[in-house]
């Protein structure tokens, strides 16, 4: 299993880490890793633009080694199949990313943890049905699924962030994820779209992922030298 898969933050030292999902190639993950990402997804639910199949994902996974969390997406499985793909990717992690009840979170414990889409106050109740440390906010979507770039009401999770460690998602970019982070003041931030090549889901501008982690350090009172390899959770 990817090292990191102990949990977020073992070594946390830039204040906010940084997660860049749905990579697609080794060579896009390594290049994240060395801008400064703390943590790579990898997107393993069907259909969606920015999918890898197991053999990619592990292929990303090895890449990474011990430099980085990688975070296995996925929706609407069963346990075993997701234990089965969490030991077949040697992912630190899975994401679950669909209606899983939370009964099927409590057995991938504490290589786990639930996405939930806000758009209300109704819907951050609802990481409160879920165990684990961490829980990711993205937006509510009428697809159902993150990567779409569309932000929700940051100030609706502001008192999640305070009881668990949130992973906040939804429509980040470098040009706005500082605000986000005064707003939340999350444990990680997550970006996928907001990082992409213009116009190509499945290909990273690690131009944009510079100057995301940049903004990151900097709305979190570290700046610094984001060419290195960045925090290792």
């Amino acid at each position: 299993m990817n090292r990191a898969g102990e949990e977020f933050g073992a070594s946390h030292v830039s204040g906010v880490h940084v997660k860049i999902c749905g990579v697609t190639s080794p060579d896009d993950a390594v290049g994240c890793v060395l801008a400064g990402a703390s943590a790579i997804g990898v997107n393993l639910v069907p259909g969606t633009p920015r999918c890898v199949d197991v053999a990619d994902a592990r292929a990303i996974a090895a890449a990474v080694g011990p430099a980085a969390l990688v975070v296995a997406v996925v929706r609407d499985r069963s346990v075993p199949e997701m234990l089965e793909l969490r030991e077949r990717v040697r992912c630190g992690c899975l994401q679950l990313h669909g209606s899983e009840p939370p009964e099927s979170l409590v057995p991938l414990l504490p290589h786990a943890y639930k996405a939930i889409a806000v758009a209300t106050a109704q819907d951050v109740l609802v990481a409160a049905r879920y165990g684990g440390e961490y829980i990711l906010a993205d937006a509510k979507t009428v697809a159902g699924s993150g990567g779409l770039g569309q932000t929700f009401d940051w100030s609706l999770v502001r008192g999640l962030a305070r009881t668990r460690k949130l992973v906040l998602a939804g429509g980040l970019t470098p040009e706005n994820v500082a605000e986000a982070i005064g707003v939340v003041s999350p444990h990680t931030v997550d970006v996928a779209s907001g990082v992409e090549r213009s116009g190509h889901p499945r290909s990273k501008d690690l131009g944009r992922v510079r100057a995301f982690v940049a903004a990151v350090r900097e709305a979190a009172g570290t700046p610094g030298d984001t060419s290195g390899l960045g925090p290792v959770l």
